[in-house]
């Protein structure tokens, strides 16, 4: 009987611990769903945000900008995603297909073309304040405008090409530099750039060429630079089809380019295999006088490597027929799949406020697109060009590219390729020309069956 009881004891033990454990599994597993449910509740209100700013400054502006946000704005917070320039279309396709996609994305004007002829982009028209609208260039808002008059991005900075050129090597040679009212054409350029280049040491070997340019992937340097010759590469036929055409404007950059590389020999051999980036180095060696077709970020990078004993400075765009040169806007887009269009307008309203944009664009060392902006006095000091940058923004202009479905693969697929092989000289001016017009017409003619229309 004792030993019964024993057992009687032993078990209600048991059975009293084992109510314990499912109280305490059961308070558990009650705090994991409350916390779940609690992320997922915040996730499901937050603003997905993928940034492209990559410079260490802008990244640090664009933190502050959504920490800012989400202190004022706890009921819509912001979720930031860093990505980066290398990866992000491959990132943003695979969301569109699968639905993960950010709610706001920073990418540029000349490839979201593509995005909203799938139709993945939703319509910002109807919600854009007037004072944005008035503000904004009217060149940088045809960057994002369908005929239509859909908008499908906001463009808030505006990448310009600029000329780099190093003052002690132009004071040595006896050069004046540029100025506004004393613009230089190519033909200028060409004229300096073989008095700079020279054989420092007399050894028969080049030490110093006049110019570089940055032809690796030459195509959009060289459309955007052609605007100023009358070349439009792309044209309009009485059926409303795009045919593409390289006529005496379109050959004209051309053949400067071949004339300072073969006849000159004043355009550095390394222009070919480099990008304009990746010739700053030689720029601030002095193995170049003069660095053309550089974005004005570019900049940034000079002041970051440079001695402090360097001067540069940044000149006018050059002129042809005129000094209009092309650009580029990035831009915030919304994804038509989006829930929180609303919400997400109002954020992108708050990052292009006057004083936001300002600073996004002083961090990233590009122009900002509101003319507001373009007055303050950051964006119009001699310091660092900035005066020049600004002024230039006056020739900014679009090509009739814009908006052309195909552009992107055209620009990868055909022009690329080809300009390598021109500028390699392993095919003639004319050659190339055939080749571009031949080859163009028939990879567009897919997209135009396709009937895309911008």
């Amino acid at each position: 009987m004792h030993r019964f009881w024993q057992t009687l004891k032993l078990y209600r033990g048991f059975i009293l611990a084992g109510i314990l454990a499912l109280i305490v599994i059961g308070l558990f597993l009650s705090d994991t769903n409350s916390g779940r449910s609690a992320k997922s509740k915040q996730d499901a209100k937050s603003i997905k945000f993928l940034s492209l700013a990559w410079q260490v400054e802008a990244i640090t502006t664009i933190r502050k900008m959504v920490t800012q946000w989400n202190d004022e704005h706890p009921e819509q917070p912001v979720e930031l995603i860093q990505g980066t320039w290398s990866s992000v279309h491959d990132f943003l396709i695979t969301g569109f297909e699968t639905g993960d996609i950010p709610d706001i994305f920073h990418y540029e004007s000349a490839i979201i073309v593509d995005f909203a002829l799938r139709d993945y982009l939703a319509d910002l028209a109807p919600y854009i304040q007037d004072e944005l609208k008035q503000d904004v260039l009217d060149v940088a808002w045809s960057s994002v405008t369908r005929s239509d008059g859909q908008v499908i991005g906001i463009p808030f900075l505006a990448e310009s090409f600029i000329v780099l050129y190093n003052k002690k090597l132009f004071a040595e040679a006896g050069i004046s530099a540029p100025s506004f009212e004393k613009p230089w054409s190519w033909s200028d350029l060409q004229l300096a750039a073989r008095r700079l280049t020279l054989d420092i040491n007399a050894d028969g070997v080049t030490d110093r060429w006049g110019v570089a340019i940055g032809l690796r992937s030459g195509a959009n340097l060289i459309m955007n630079h052609s605007i100023a010759f009358g070349g439009s590469y792309f044209y309009t036929d009485e059926n409303s089809l795009i045919d593409v055409q390289v006529g005496e404007p379109e050959k004209e950059l051309l053949g400067d380019i071949l004339t300072m590389l073969y006849t000159d020999k004043s355009m550095a051999p390394a222009s070919l295999g480099q990008t304009s980036s990746a010739l700053i180095p030689g720029f601030l060696a002095g193995r170049y006088a003069m660095l053309v077709g550089a974005g004005a970020w570019a900049r940034q990078q000079v002041i970051e490597n440079a001695e402090e004993s360097f001067e540069w400075g940044v000149m006018p765009p050059l002129r042809a027929r005129t000094q209009k040169t092309g650009l580029n806007t990035q831009t915030f887009s919304i994804s038509k799949s989006s829930a929180k269009l609303i919400p997400a307008m109002q954020f992108i309203n708050y990052l292009v406020e006057k004083d936001n944009m300002a600073q996004m664009a002083a961090s990233d060392w590009l122009l900002p697109t509101r003319r507001s902006c373009l007055e303050m006095p950051r964006f119009n000091t001699p310091e660092d060009g900035w005066d020049v940058v600004s002024q230039s923004a006056k020739y900014l202009s679009t090509g009739p590219w814009v908006g052309m479905a195909g552009y992107n693969e055209w620009k990868s697929r055909v022009a690329n390729p080809t300009f390598q092989l021109l500028f390699s000289d392993r095919i003639t001016l004319d050659d190339a020309a055939r080749r571009i017009e031949l080859e163009s017409n028939s990879m567009l003619h897919r997209y135009q069956v396709r009937g895309d229309k911008w």
